[in-house]
């Protein structure tokens, strides 16, 4: 079924009751009919303004079919011309700030053009969707600008903080390792726990690899290794617990282990300490890897399988030609 304007799903509306003076329906010029539920004092929303709201769509049995509560926050849209009969822009003019409306919104004027979609229970001569709605905010659209700009300065701010404290946390870690780990280029830090001797890995090379990853604080968030699962609680039902298998610099796996296991022996065991610019950065991972989280890989390299590697040009000899000395050919003049 397409309901072409908010999409959300699944969860009850509650209103206030109808007041005697509000339970008439009305009509708007396309055909949906509504009533006020609850009305409020205040300006009128007007075009061009931005609003937040609630909705919740249902069956007129009351059986739920979208709600904006289930995704746990309200829509934000800015109220322009009316276009189709569901979109509701010529409902929201006749509300204010905190106002709440029931829209019987027909069903044949709903799936006009596409009556394929149109679901059996949906199917009578004068059914109707209904849309329950609540105005929670009404804002100019300097001021939706304004607010957004302040919002987004805030997340800025926090967000250099964060970077900030990874720095200072990473070089606290490191510096309580022994021996030292050696640092890359691009901040990348590895021990290496078990030195080995055997080739390293090239782009495009298979690697069969062992690894338990921590966060910064100690905390197991994967293993490939049943033991360590079990041990640390992340045990998964169901997971196959067997050596981890990627091409390198393939992009299959995060950045951070791309180079790092450049670095390694076949057969080495060692400690990747990875910043956030090199793992999940901003966007953090789950509930166990916040934005901007350094990540340590115990990790061990078990064998290489060649891949296809990058052909690199040779280069053509330069011939040297001895005993001849170069001549300057005479600059020509110009005469004036």
């Amino acid at each position: 079924m397409q309901l072409r304007y908010f999409v959300s799903a699944f969860l009850i509306f509650a209103f206030g009751g109808l007041s005697q003076a509000q339970n008439t329906l009305k009509n708007t010029a396309k055909g949906a009919r509504y009533q006020i539920i609850d009305a409020h004092p205040g300006d009128r929303i007007k075009l061009n303004d931005v609003i937040t709201f609630n909705l919740a769509i249902k069956t007129e049995r009351d059986s739920v079919l979208m709600s904006s509560y289930q995704r746990g926050q309200p829509f934000t849209t800015q109220v322009q011309p009316s276009k189709t009969v569901d979109d509701l822009m010529d409902i929201f003019p006749l509300l204010a700030a905190k106002d709440s409306v029931r829209i019987l919104i027909p069903a044949d004027s709903l799936f006009k053009g596409h009556e394929q979609d149109r679901p059996p229970f949906l199917s009578g001569k004068n059914a109707s969707v209904v849309y329950l709605l609540k105005i929670e905010k009404v804002q100019s659209l300097e001021e939706a600008i304004a607010e957004r700009k302040a919002a987004e300065a805030k997340a800025k701010e926090a967000s250099e903080k964060l970077k900030t404290e990874e720095t200072s946390r990473i070089a606290k870690y490191v510096a309580a390792l022994s021996p030292a780990p050696k640092a890359t280029a691009s901040g990348l830090y590895y021990q290496i726990i078990t030195p080995s001797a055997k080739p390293k890995p090239l782009p495009g090379d298979t690697l069969l690899v062992n690894y338990i990853g921590r966060t910064l604080d100690g905390k197991v968030f994967d293993t490939n290794l049943k033991d360590e699962a079990q041990k640390a609680g992340v045990l998964q039902p169901g997971r196959p617990y067997e050596a981890f298998q990627f091409v390198v610099k393939a992009g299959q796996v995060i950045p951070g282990w791309d180079e790092g296991f450049l670095l390694l022996n076949q057969g080495s065991k060692v400690r990747l300490i990875i910043p956030s610019k090199l793992a999940y950065a901003d966007r953090g991972a789950g509930n166990d890897i916040p934005p901007y989280s350094p990540l340590v890989f115990d990790v061990e390299l078990l064998s290489i399988k060649p891949g296809k590697h990058p052909a690199v040009a040779k280069k053509t000899p330069v011939k040297k030609v001895y005993g001849k000395k170069s001549v300057k050919k005479p600059v020509s003049k110009k005469k004036k």
